[in-house]
């Protein structure tokens, strides 16, 4: 079956989410990748890949989101999204000179939408459908923030006909059909062998906006040597150790650390549980991350600090937890690759007899979201 598979290009997760199944698929099916920015320089070496479009938050000089600068400069991809630009007439076009006959989309609007305008039917994966397609998990803090996201996606990418979720946590779906696995743990995860050696492990999904002077300052202070990915850094400074893009090294050096601290991205997080590694989650300012920090602290996994306004007392605090973290993650995460292969697969063949949606029924779906939805 010729496949398009949509990957959203903002930060690495959705391509290490992407990785872990593309492989297989392709020995099934021909399959084109559609992405762009960081995913699509992971991807474009490994797959034959397109570069479309992308929507991304922009930051501001104290590395938070700037709600301006993200709306004024993606007025332009939204223009080209919802009006049909030259971007999207790139994906239809694309689409039919290549006969593409399914999408998967991981986040990713571009191909979401192309497959809707041609009536190809749609297999939603990724992580972020859980706030859409899921009942409503969220903390009474956060619980506006999460309609409105829960919104906002079902708007930009519709009804597909099939929804898969990867998550390292539980919940309950709203519709009949939904399918829930757990994160999908790369080949390199599997194979990795936990250790515990006395350095702690630093991941920043934009480092270049959130590696600010506190941070910095923070990490210098601790009497620990620090592994930093995710920045524009390179080599050792002091206890700090700042290391190019690298998924083996990153794997490697994430099985062998003592404990993580990262933004709150569910792929790092779910791989992190998987080798056992307590995590300091400080996460950016989207409502998915910050669900995903107050889910940590819930499991008993790790605990939550605040991007803006890390000190060396929270490390602290969060080291001295470190064993009743670990003790906490066994059994926790299942490895949700065979079983989202699986389920792939019965969704590619269902699709491809034409059986009734398993997901809801467009209208059941609009009723249930409100009018928001497109």
């Amino acid at each position: 079956m010729r496949i398009a598979y949509g990957v959203m290009g903002y930060g690495r997760g959705h391509a290490m989410r992407s990785l872990s199944v593309l492989p297989a698929l392709m020995q099934q099916h021909e399959v084109t990748v559609f992405t762009a920015g960081d995913a699509y320089e992971v991807l474009a070496p490994l797959f034959p890949t397109v570069r479309i479009p992308m929507i991304g938050y922009r930051y501001n000089e104290r590395g938070g989101h700037s709600a301006l600068k993200t709306v004024v400069e993606n007025l332009s991809p939204m223009a080209d999204l919802l009006l049909r630009g030259h971007g999207m007439e790139q994906v239809e076009r694309e689409f039919r000179d290549r006969g593409i006959q399914l999408v998967i989309s991981d986040s990713e609007a571009w191909t979401h939408r192309a497959a809707r305008r041609l009536g190809i039917p749609r297999i939603s994966f990724d992580h972020i459908g859980i706030l859409a397609y899921c009942k409503p998990h969220f903390p009474p803090d956060l619980w506006h923030l999460g309609m409105r996201d829960a919104i906002g996606y079902r708007a930009a990418m519709g009804i597909p006909e099939r929804i898969l979720i990867s998550s390292f946590y539980e919940a309950e779906p709203k519709y009949p059909g939904v399918k829930i696995v757990g994160p999908m743990l790369r080949d390199e995860v599997l194979r990795a062998k936990p250790g515990r050696e006395d350095f702690l492990l630093a991941y920043f999904n934009k480092g270049q906006h959130q590696y600010l002077p506190h941070i910095d300052r923070a990490l210098r202070l601790l009497d620990i040597p620090v592994v930093i990915y995710g920045t524009p850094h390179r080599g050792k400074v002091e206890n700090l150790d700042f290391r190019a893009p690298s998924n083996e090294w990153f794997v490697h050096d994430l099985a062998r650390c003592r404990a993580v601290i990262s933004t709150a991205g569910n792929q790092t997080i779910g791989e992190a549980v998987h080798l056992g590694k307590p995590i300091l989650a400080i996460p950016e300012d989207a409502f998915e991350q910050r669900l995903n920090a107050h889910l940590i602290e819930r499991m008993g996994v790790g605990m939550r600090a605040s991007l803006r306004g890390l000190t060396p007392s929270d490390v602290d605090r969060f080291l001295a937890n470190e064993d009743w973290y670990r003790s906490n993650m066994k059994g926790r995460i299942r490895d949700g690759r065979v079983e989202a292969g699986a389920t792939l697969e019965r969704f590619i063949a269902e699709l491809m007899h034409g059986k009734p949606a398993a997901a809801p029924s467009r209208r059941r779906a609009l009723r249930a979201a409100g009018p928001a939805l497109s």
